[in-house]
């Protein structure tokens, strides 16, 4: 007994065959092993698009989390990156290292080389009016900075929450369609088995 997808194949090659026919027993193994062989190929290629598509989802999840920085520093004005920067500096060693460089260096000339005729001299009421307008300056300029920060961070959570959502939606796909294709595997397996018994009985038979 021959099965009917063998026989489709052996009509598909030879259209004026009938399936009441004969068939010499090397021509049947021949298409039971091109049979087998289209077998294999099938889950070859259900692998191939399953990779396929797993690179694609993770090309586009990696895409949706370098683009969001690179979007809200474009939705940002001049003055709100010049107050970042300032903002960043102010936080910074280098902030503190250069302001106890100029701190030393006004005391030193209103107190040692301007002797005769200082232009900030002890209790240095200049350099107090200098720091108390930094320090009013600065303030501000810090807070609309950490306002900024809250808000990228509210982005950067939302769009992590979609990216984590997202793999979330397609890691079950990817099971369902790997379930699936675990389900044909088998399929094709007890396939080729019952080829391989019909092939063992018939020698059986001889």
């Amino acid at each position: 007994m021959v099965r009917s997808s063998i026989l489709d194949m052996i009509k598909s090659d030879h259209i004026k065959w009938d399936v009441g026919g004969f068939i010499c027993y090397s021509c049947l193994n021949h298409y039971r092993s091109v049979y087998v062989k289209k077998l294999m190929q099938d889950d070859l290629g259900e692998l191939d698009t399953i990779e396929q598509e797993v690179a694609e989802s993770l090309q586009k999840n990696s895409l949706l989390s370098e683009n969001l920085n690179e979007e809200y520093e474009k939705s940002l004005s001049l003055g709100a990156r010049i107050s970042d920067k300032v903002a960043a500096f102010g936080g910074s060693w280098k902030f503190i290292i250069w302001s106890i460089i100029i701190l030393a260096l006004w005391i030193v000339f209103n107190s040692i080389l301007l002797l005769s005729r200082p232009f900030d001299p002890y209790p240095f009421i200049l350099l107090n009016l200098v720091l108390s307008m930094l320090a009013a300056f600065q303030a501000p300029i810090i807070m609309m900075s950490q306002n900024r920060q809250e808000t990228r961070d509210r982005m950067r959570a939302e769009n992590d929450y979609q990216v984590n959502l997202k793999a979330e939606m397609e890691v079950r796909v990817l099971n369902e369609k790997v379930d699936q294709l675990l389900h044909h595997e088998m399929h094709r397996f007890m396939k080729v088995q019952e080829i391989q018994m019909e092939m063992l009985n018939e020698l059986h038979e001889k």
